[in-house]
C-alpha cells in the first residue's frame, strides 16, 4: 500500500501529512519528536490529503465541530482506545491522564495512558494537546509545550489563526 504525503502550512509551523488510499495515518509538526524518517517511496500529492487539510483549516479557522478525515492509524488496541477517548474531550476542555485512564477503564494507567498520548500520531485532530497533568499544569507534548499552549489558547477563543507561538 503506497504511503501518500504532503505538506501543510500550520499556523504553528510546517506539517507532515501521512495517509494511505484508506485515510490519515499521521500529521506531525516538522522535527517533532516520533516524527517519521522520509522515505522516497512516498508520494507526495495534495489531493487524496484533502480531507484533512480541511479539517485542519476548520480548526485553525476556529470552527468547534470539526469531522475527522477517514484515519488509517497503526497502533495497539490500548493506544487505539486511549486515541478515541482524545476524541471525546471536548473543544476548550482538558482532562488529566489519570482521568483519561479512569474514562477508558485502566483506573491505574496514567502512565500508559500517558505513553499513549504521546505516541499520537494525529496531532490536533486527535486532541492530545487536551491532556494535562494532574494540578492541571501542562506537561508534556510531541510538538512542544509552547505549541501546546497556543492550541489550548486557540480553543479557548485567544487566537484566530494567528502564528504568536
Amino acid at each position: 500500500m503506497k504511503t501518500i504525503a504532503s505538506n501543510y502550512p500550520s499556523p504553528l509551523g510546517e506539517m507532515l501529512l501521512l495517509g494511505t488510499e484508506d485515510g490519515l495515518r499521521g500529521i506531525w509538526f516538522l522535527g517533532q519528536k516520533h516524527f517519521p524518517a522520509t522515505d522516497p517511496a512516498w508520494l507526495w500529492e495534495d489531493a487524496p490529503l484533502a480531507p484533512a487539510r480541511r479539517a485542519l483549516d476548520a480548526y485553525f479557522a476556529g470552527v468547534a465541530d470539526i469531522a475527522l478525515p477517514p484515519l488509517d492509524l497503526r497502533g495497539t488496541p490500548f493506544q487505539q482506545k486511549v486515541w478515541a477517548a482524545l476524541c471525546e474531550i471536548p473543544v476548550g476542555e482538558t482532562r488529566s491522564y489519570g482521568e483519561v485512564a479512569r474514562g477508558i477503564g485502566a483506573p491505574s494507567g496514567s502512565r500508559a495512558v500517558g505513553a499513549a498520548v504521546g505516541r499520537n500520531p494525529v496531532s490536533i485532530l486527535i486532541p492530545c494537546h487536551r491532556v494535562v497533568g494532574s494540578s492541571g499544569k501542562l506537561t508534556g507534548y510531541a510538538g512542544g509545550l509552547e505549541r501546546k499552549s497556543w492550541l489550548l489558547g486557540h480553543e479557548a477563543g485567544r487566537h484566530s489563526g494567528s502564528n504568536e507561538v
